[in-house]
């Protein structure tokens, strides 16, 4: 017998939320959560400007150290860049719960990606050996050309993750200039508006809400 759905908090947080303070509260609810006193979180936020260098980030990767505040975070991965435009989706789930299977875990959040983006039109592909979600640019360019729209990066405790995945939606672009994002410099960075698409920030949580249970099964969502 299949197990009940688990309840699961969706919450979007109004305004920006500063980094320190977003990490401090995912931490305080991956205890609770592995505890078994609070639910699952689904937590979508917005960023003022910052840098996060995860667990394998190169200092030389780092190309303007004083343009942003810059986070040391332990979630895997390299330098990224958060900020206004840009939807984080911090994602706090029960892996005992759900089967302890990172790998999965990771595909399960691409796949989760590229759904979403497929409900405005955009192809979101996996690629070897680069994390992340990437698109194919190479129309009215010369050469073949690929654009990141989307990072992972993700951490895990006893089985409860954290950090998440972080969906491009019109961030400035030029802000990902101060780093060589996830390390890898030669492609781009894109965004849903960059691409043509008249979408905002209620436009992706929407999609993002319908595609959840396709990925993840059925669960029991309470607003935040």
């Amino acid at each position: 017998m299949r197990p009940a759905p688990a309840l699961l908090e969706w919450r979007i947080e109004p305004g920006l939320t500063g980094y320190r303070e977003a990490v401090a509260a995912m931490e305080r609810r991956v205890a609770a959560i592995r505890d078994g006193g609070a639910p699952e979180l689904i937590w979508l936020v917005e960023h003022p400007p910052l840098y996060t260098a995860g667990t394998s980030a190169r200092a030389e990767d780092l190309l303007q150290p004083d343009r942003f505040p810059v986070f040391k975070t332990g979630r895997g991965g390299e330098y990224t860049y958060h900020g206004p435009g840009q939807r984080v989706v911090y994602v706090l789930l029960d892996l005992k719960r759900r089967g302890p299977d990172l790998r999965r875990y990771v595909h399960d959040l691409e796949d989760w990606i590229i759904r979403s983006l497929a409900r405005f039109s955009v192809t979101g592909e996996r690629r070897d050996g680069r994390v992340g979600i990437w698109v194919e640019r190479s129309e009215g360019a010369p050469g073949h050309r690929e654009d990141k729209i989307a990072a992972i990066g993700v951490r895990v405790r006893r089985w409860v993750t954290y950090h998440g995945l972080a969906i491009n939606v019109e961030p400035d672009l030029a802000h990902f200039d101060g780093i060589v994002p996830c390390g890898i410099a030669e492609h781009g960075v894109t965004s849903l508006v960059d691409l043509g698409l008249p979408v905002g920030l209620a436009d992706i949580d929407a999609a993002l809400r319908s595609t959840f249970e396709e990925v993840f099964g059925p669960a029991r969502i309470v607003e935040g």
